[in-house]
């Protein structure tokens, strides 16, 4: 399988007027655009924003983080894969401080596992995609 490349989507407008899948299959590897909470169209506990777009509460870190690995692992379920296979991550969030005070449980639960064996990243970012986001994960998978 080392020349062939395979695609997926979740099927939202996002990637259409954007113009990307969602994850690349080349080879032995997956490689996972960046993950945030939805459940098809609707965005999974949006952050409040206020007049000017601006985030005015962070504390909805927790439940996006959480549905964004949720969306990983369909994502990789439909090529046999699974969290367990992510060798890297890379976690975009608004507020390291919010993002570090869930991120460890959250994380151990996505993982299923006290110690996940993935290389991780956390980056700090004035803004994602939606005015309501407060984090996105981009993962690479070896199968």
């Amino acid at each position: 399988m080392s020349g062939v490349r395979r695609t997926e989507s979740h099927g939202v407008p996002w990637e259409v007027s954007y113009g990307y899948v969602q994850a690349v299959r080349h080879g032995d590897t997956i490689y996972l655009s960046g993950q945030l909470a939805h459940d098809g169209e609707r965005l999974v506990a949006p952050a409040p924003v206020d007049e000017d777009g601006r985030v005015t509460d962070f504390s909805n870190t927790g439940e996006q983080l959480r549905q964004s690995y949720a969306n990983a692992a369909k994502l990789l379920a439909r090529f046999g894969a699974s969290l367990d296979d992510v060798v890297e991550e890379v976690v975009y969030a608004l507020d390291c401080d919010a993002l570090l005070a869930v991120a460890g449980p959250v994380r151990k639960e996505a993982y299923g596992r006290p110690d996940p064996q993935v290389a991780s990243t956390m980056l700090g970012t004035p803004r994602l995609a939606f005015p309501e986001q407060l984090v996105e994960v981009k993962f690479v998978v070896r199968v």
